[in-house]
């Protein structure tokens, strides 16, 4: 038996195969659309958590207050000794005036406050970090420095950030594999039953002297055109979940603290991530299916 193994006939003898087992083909591409959408769907929420969590980290600062023997020269130069000290994003002078403003505004409701004179507060500097992870060290560096008098941190709050970023991350990567596990099952035992279907036909080829490869190319190259079908319908499928979801949080004002990304400026990388497990779950899946029927 003369075999050709080119890739035009494989692909050709794929797509063939795709529309002579119709239903089969159609049920393993909702399978892939509707696992990939459960994958899509709860890794875009941890992509959002993590921004949020982000956002808040970064809004998280402490407060260095400057020594009142220092003239006003020496309280601003030692913003470049601030700056310079490892993971400090910026440091931004407040002076005992803006201070007494911004509490004065935030206890508008108390006149005892909001009457204290600005000799009462001292010069400080607010400073943010480049990661919270490393925040106690970096208090501490400051807290050391020359011209600070004392530091004011939240560091159980910085940690509660740390522990949750690393929580959902962890979460989130034991979820997505489970769901990987899970689709290649799901969408193996499908392409399964379709290559059942088609037991005699690989029964007959195997006796007339077809190598396994030549059996198999054909049921992967099905695979890789269901896995690709089922990513291109997900994707889309998912554009519209993930902006009617995103339309509906951005004009509710029960939740209106909940932030979503555009979808966008992310489409590529999900079109790519789609594409890739999509491949990895119909190629994946044909190969299983087919590696039975094989032994004749």
């Amino acid at each position: 038996m003369k075999q050709r193994y080119d890739f035009g006939y494989f692909l050709s003898e794929g797509f063939r195969s795709i529309f002579t087992h119709g239903f089969m083909s159609f049920a393993a591409v909702c399978m892939i659309v509707c696992c990939l959408l459960i994958m899509g769907s709860f890794t875009l929420v941890a992509v959002n958590v993590d921004h949020m969590l982000g956002d808040l980290e970064r809004e998280n600062e402490f407060t260095a207050f400057v020594d009142e023997r220092y003239t006003q020269e020496q309280t601003q130069a030692l913003q470049a000794t601030l700056e310079a000290i490892p993971n400090v994003a910026s440091a931004t002078f407040v002076s005992k005036e803006e201070a007494q403003e911004n509490f004065a505004a935030d206890k508008a409701d108390n006149e005892l406050f909001a009457s204290l004179p600005a000799t009462v507060y001292r010069d400080r500097y607010r400073i943010h970090v480049d990661e919270i992870q490393r925040m106690e060290d970096t208090v501490a560096q400051v807290e050391g420095t020359a011209g600070i008098a004392k530091v004011r941190a939240e560091l159980e709050i910085a940690e509660g950030f740390v522990v949750v970023r690393n929580i959902a991350g962890a979460v989130a990567v034991i979820l997505v594999v489970i769901l990987l596990l899970v689709s290649l099952f799901i969408i193996s035992n499908t392409i399964k039953l379709a290559t059942f279907n088609r037991r005699e036909e690989i029964a007959i080829m195997k006796m007339c002297g077809a190598t396994n490869s030549f059996v198999r190319w054909p049921f992967v190259f099905e695979g890789m055109l269901l896995g690709l079908t089922g990513a291109v319908a997900a994707f889309f499928l998912e554009w519209g979940v993930y902006t009617l979801v995103g339309s509906a949080i951005t004009t509710s004002d029960t939740i209106a603290l909940i932030t979503v990304l555009p979808f966008q400026p992310m489409a590529l990388r999900v079109l790519g991530v789609f594409a890739g497990t999509g491949l990895v779950i119909g190629v994946g899946g044909s190969v299983l299916a087919i590696r039975k029927f094989l032994q004749v």
